[in-house]
């Protein structure tokens, strides 16, 4: 594909409290859905920090286009940020394994949004994450499956690209967002 296509972006994120935010707007709507909310919600703040995003209350948040979850969720990082249960400049100096444990302890934060973060904030090599439609679909299309794979058979085609899983998942993520036909 690379070959074919040229490499694929490599959609590096800053790591932090925004970062998250928005990893966690992107759970189970499109991605200009998720875009729309940021913007929305960028305008509202000057900046987006635990600290300015705590002020706001939870009318303001549904006028920008949060659910009642995703307001919930985001406030429990933004807590955890500010009582120092989480340390986001700490987790660069985890293994990828700490890391999952450490952000899924938190409601909101499942093993989706902590490998998304892995991938695109701290740049992580080996990062496969299942459970990702993108990477489903763009499977399906690769492999001319009836139906995108479920989470089990994601993982078992996940470990065919290790210790570059990262690489593998961007490369089926730009096939998918540019209707390209994978490699």
């Amino acid at each position: 594909m690379v070959n074919a296509y040229g490499p694929p972006p490599l959609w590096q994120r800053p790591q932090g409290f925004s970062t998250l935010l928005y990893i966690i707007l992107e759970q189970q709507v499109s991605l200009a859905s998720a875009r729309a909310t940021y913007g929305k919600l960028f305008e509202c703040l000057p900046e987006i920090s635990p600290s300015y995003f705590i002020e706001l209350n939870d009318q303001t948040l549904k006028q920008v286009g949060f659910s009642r979850q995703k307001t919930e969720y985001t406030r429990i990082l933004a807590h955890a940020i500010l009582d120092g249960r989480l340390n986001l400049d700490h987790l660069a100096t985890m293994d990828d394994q700490s890391i999952l444990n450490t952000l899924t302890t938190l409601k909101g934060i499942g093993p989706w949004t902590a490998k998304v973060y892995l991938l695109t904030a701290l740049l992580r090599p080996d990062v496969w994450p299942t459970g990702d439609l993108a990477l489903a679909l763009a499977i399906q299309r690769k492999k001319h499956l009836r139906k995108p794979p479920l989470a089990d058979h994601l993982q078992r085609i996940g470990q065919l690209y290790k210790p570059l899983r990262s690489v593998a998942a961007r490369l089926y993520w730009w096939s998918y967002l540019e209707g390209k036909e994978p490699g």
